[in-house]
């Protein structure tokens, strides 16, 4: 019978013996010097518990741009604290990649079950916990895609499963980090945007108002143009913009504006 892949991954976790554990599937393929690499950074890293890799992604078919956006994005992602100023975007870590502390594993948990993407929960709450994580600076895996893959076919996979896992990790994160808390402002007035930030009232987090390009009427807030914000000494923004391209423009308009991601404010889409 089947049983899924997180009992499957926690059943292997229960069996291993050894001090650290490495993940990928089955249909992948590890670079020949993938363990060594790892465990040379575990190794000259005793205050990291967990490290990953970048990967070379393998497309099923012509139709797999999106897939091939955030590949790129991944593997862009390396230290540590670049990890955490961007687990709130996506998933930084290919999950397949990974390798970690056993010791780690047992004090804090491996994948939980729920209406959730098991991985990236099991990530944000080991780095919500103080876990440092970073990659081995070069390919450790081929990545195969398929018409199978889970994040295409379980719906807890679905874009609503993962804006609401983060959502509840972004508020706790909020909480020890944002010194206007409750208070943000949310970057992104489209709708679009604002489904995205709407789990935040769920978790106790205030939307001041919305910044946008041009002015919008009739939503549930406010809506200023960018151009008028005030200093990082007042707000705390939330960019919910999905773009790569039009993150990167805010992002320097704001490191103009004297802004500082991770201290004034976050990406979050």
């Amino acid at each position: 019978m089947k049983q899924g892949v997180v009992f499957a991954s926690n059943k292997g976790f229960e069996i291993s013996k050894g001090r650290y554990v490495a993940r990928m599937d089955a249909d992948d393929v590890a670079c020949p010097t993938r363990i060594q690499k790892q465990v040379n950074f575990l190794d000259n890293n005793p205050d990291y518990g967990a490290v990953a890799g970048l990967v070379e992604y393998v497309p099923h078919s012509d139709f797999t741009d999106g897939f091939k956006r955030y590949v790129n994005w991944s593997n862009s992602i390396i230290t540590y604290e670049d990890l955490l100023k961007k687990q709130f975007v996506e998933m930084p870590l290919v999950n397949p990649t990974t390798m970690w502390r056993k010791d780690i594993a047992d004090k804090i948990g491996m994948y939980h079950h729920g209406d959730f993407p098991e991985d990236y929960e099991m990530w944000l709450r080991w780095l919500s916990k103080g876990i440092k994580i970073a990659k081995v600076p070069e390919v450790v895996l081929k990545w195969y895609d398929s018409d199978e893959r889970l994040t295409r076919t379980n719906p807890i996979y679905s874009n609503e499963s993962f804006f609401n896992i983060k959502t509840k990790f972004l508020s706790d994160w909020l909480k020890r980090n944002n010194p206007f808390h409750p208070n943000v402002v949310v970057w992104g007035a489209s709708k679009n945007s604002r489904k995205r930030a709407k789990p935040l009232f769920e978790n106790g987090i205030e939307i001041l108002y919305y910044i946008d390009v041009k002015l919008r009427t009739n939503l549930d807030r406010e809506v200023i143009q960018y151009q008028t914000i005030p200093s990082p000494n007042e707000i705390f923004i939330l960019v919910y913009m999905k773009q790569e391209d039009a993150r990167n423009e805010i992002q320097s308009f704001l490191k103009s504006r004297g802004f500082d991601e991770g201290v004034n404010y976050l990406l979050v889409s």
